[in-house]
């Protein structure tokens, strides 16, 4: 089977790459934007007193639904526990 290579510069295929591309460039402009937002969010939080991490980890499992976080919690235990790291 033969591939097909887009070769007509100026043809169809060529703007459709280049709005593909344009559109590719917009977002990672607006994920650096927001990556910038988030950081000053957190610098905030510090400023609070906030420990950075602990936000980062209740963020990250806010993100699990509650059959995944259940289960994460149960084996932390268990492997705190197994280390006698539980009191």
């Amino acid at each position: 089977m033969e591939r097909k290579v887009m070769t007509d510069v100026g043809g169809v295929a060529a703007e459709h790459l280049q709005q593909i591309v344009m559109r590719i460039e917009r977002l990672e402009e607006d994920k650096a934007t927001v990556a910038a937002d988030i950081k000053e969010v957190f610098a905030e939080a510090k400023g609070h007193g906030f420990d950075t991490k602990i936000l980062r980890q209740i963020i990250r499992l806010r993100k699990l639904d509650k059959a995944d976080l259940q289960e994460q919690e149960a084996l932390l235990d268990l492997y705190k526990q197994a280390l006698g790291m539980l009191e």
